[in-house]
């Protein structure tokens, strides 16, 4: 549970006051986030949270003074009740680091690729008279930064940030962000792209050094677990403003605003499977279209004519609970009653067994890279219709399995069969090769990186449909976009005009290109927000409906495989451990791995009662 401290210390260690954030458009000034108001005390943690386009990112970059060119901070921002306008550009400089320390979502995008790690955490680190560390020292003091963020060997100290794994990485860029014994410390999603065991061990990490060096810590993410089950305070931005703030407890048990209530809704609970998930209808308005009046009013389902009239202010609701809505005394009930209606959970169906062929039949797969093995004996079968699960940490064997079933990665020994073909023999002829594309295509969780960004989304969707009759192909471009829930204009649309959640629909509209029987997901909605990813969720559940997809879908979250999956592999250092129906192995793990990934999930008592 959060241990929530009561008071705030009367000066706090960092605080904002009408902060906001101006960018420029043909000339004209646009608003990019408008009057926020945060404040975190020493050994706090506060949370912000909210969709992407609300403005977490370039708040954090505003309390740090490192906007981008372009965009200018308007408003104060104080650092130990001194105001940070009135520092000089090197004292800013020296505070930044110093006193107020930054860890982004990539340690890559933080640590030099070509320093080694010790270099890079000492890089700042000087004597009492101002000079450099001797070499001894600085050896000493990244063997000892490097203890104190969990590493106990001190050779990664020599190593290069290429050579450490994620959650490895992560741990540098922490241990390099609090060198200096920063006061406040800024955690812009730093557990995102991490598997479920190492989110945790960061977590734990940051609430350590927390504890240890008193720091205020602020956690912008879009992950509503992490954010309600490690911190004492909760902010929610939408649209570029705060619209409600509170303690974790009293937002999941009683939010007053509409898009708060919403967020929770959507979030897949980990103890049930739900006949479909709530979602917020359109996105967050950009900057510059900012509707007037409340600016969710066009996608809340409480909205009145007088939400459009006039902008809220922010108002406290109770105490330390503060809310923007003009309607929230009203609505409070409305809100509670909405998170507790359709949670039921339905019962999936066992797969009949009518003695068909399985469609994907791995036996004794195995794949060896040098000494190292990925993958070691594996037995999958994946049949029509149905959505199996691969789960594990980074490094246990799902993505390289995956590939050997769609053809990307040929087996070292053991055969892979897919509609018959047998992936792993000597030699696959062209028309082999075709069954198999026909049969399994691959979604991956990137979609940016596998569009071209040059290239429109009717040119990559047209290079599925290769095969198809060129007089067919704009009627079959339309399918698949309306199939995916897009408009037909976004034929003509570029990767970089769509949201992430577009790029994933896109992406899956080109895999279904060829009617694939199996569609492989590959941590398919890991970085997209929790609205959008129950939009992902529900159209993959759709599409299974109605076109008889089966899935193999890759992820860590354990919530994620809850709500999709049918049958589910535990994988662990390239071996399946355990393998059941979803809901035997989450409701009663046998394997200790398996038991030790589910006891790692962020937990928040009252998520798991709604």
């Amino acid at each position: 549970m959060n241990r929530v401290r009561s008071t705030t210390p009367a000066v706090p260690a960092i605080r904002s006051t009408g902060l906001s954030v101006v960018g420029h458009r043909a000339g004209r000034p646009v608003s990019i986030t408008d009057d926020v108001s945060v404040q975190v005390g020493a050994g706090e943690s506060i949370a912000i949270v909210g969709e992407s386009g609300s403005g977490k990112s370039i708040t954090a970059r505003a309390l740090l003074d490192l906007l981008p060119q372009g965009l200018d901070a308007k408003g104060a921002v104080e650092l130990n009740g001194e105001l940070l306008v009135d520092l000089s550009r090197r004292e800013a400089q020296r505070m930044r680091g110093g006193e107020l320390a930054f860890v982004m979502q990539d340690p890559f995008t933080m640590l030099n690729p070509i320093s080694r790690c010790g270099e890079q955490i000492t890089a700042k680190l000087r004597a009492e008279n101002g000079r450099r560390l001797s070499s001894q020292a600085r050896k000493e003091q990244a063997r000892a930064r490097l203890a104190e963020v969990g590493i106990a060997d001190p050779a990664v100290a020599d190593r290069y940030p290429f050579e450490l794994s994620g959650g490895m990485r992560q741990r540098v860029a922490i241990a390099a962000a609090i060198a200096e014994n920063p006061r406040v410390l800024i955690a812009d999603e730093p557990t995102t792209a991490l598997d479920v065991t190492t989110q945790k061990e960061i977590l734990e990490l940051l609430s350590r050094l927390r504890d240890t060096h008193g720091l205020g810590l602020i956690l912008i993410t879009h992950d509503l677990r992490v954010a309600f089950s490690v911190c004492d305070r909760v902010y929610v931005m939408y649209a570029g403003e705060i619209i409600e703030t509170g303690r974790p407890d009293d937002l999941l048990a009683a939010p007053r605003h509409p898009y708060s209530a919403s967020l929770i809704q959507a979030d897949p609970p980990i103890d049930r499977r739900l006949a479909s998930l709530a979602n917020i209808p359109g996105s967050v308005p950009a900057p510059g279209s900012w509707p007037p009046g409340c600016r969710f009013a066009p996608r809340c389902q409480w909205a009145a004519p007088e939400c459009a009239a006039a902008h809220p202010p922010l108002e406290a609701a109770d105490s330390g609970h503060t809310v923007r809505c003009a309607r929230a005394g009203e609505i409070a009930p409305d809100l509670v009653a909405a998170l507790r209606r359709d949670r039921r959970a339905v019962v999936t169906p066992a797969r009949a067994d009518d003695g068909s062929a399985p469609i994907i039949s791995t036996r004794g797969a195995r794949r060896i890279y040098g000494d190292k093995v990925a993958v070691e004996g594996a037995d999958v079968d994946v049949f029509r219709g149905e959505s199996v699960g691969l789960v594990g940490e980074s490094g246990s064997g799902k993505t390289t399995l995956a590939r050997m079933m769609v053809g990307l990665t040929r087996p070292t020994s053991g055969a892979i069969r897919v509609a018959g073909v047998d992936l792993a023999a000597a030699r696959v002829s062209k028309a082999d090769w075709n069954t198999v594309r026909s049969t399994v295509q691959m979604a991956f969780q990137d979609p940016y990186s596998t569009l071209n960004p040059q290239r429109s989304v009717g040119s990559a969707l047209r290079d599925g449909l290769r095969l198809t009759d060129k007089a067919e192909v704009p009627r079959r471009i339309g399918e698949l976009l309306e199939r995916v829930g897009l408009a037909a204009d976004y034929v003509n649309r570029m990767p970089a005009q769509l949201s992430g959640g577009e790029r994933q629909r896109v992406a899956i509209a080109r895999a279904l290109a060829r009617d694939p029987q199996v569609v492989v997901c590959d941590e398919v909605v890991s970085a997209l927000d929790v609205s959008v990813q129950a939009h992902i969720l529900n159209l993959l559940r759709e599409l299974q409906t109605d076109l008889g997809l089966a899935y193999v879908f890759i992820t860590h979250d354990l919530a994620v495989v809850r709500q999709v999956t049918d049958r589910v592999y535990v994988l662990k250092d390239g071996a399946i451990v355990e393998h059941a129906a979803t809901e035997k192995v989450l409701d009663d793990p046998q394997h200790p791995y398996t038991r030790r990934l589910i006891g790692s999930i962020p937990h928040v008592e009252s998520m798991t009662r709604r």
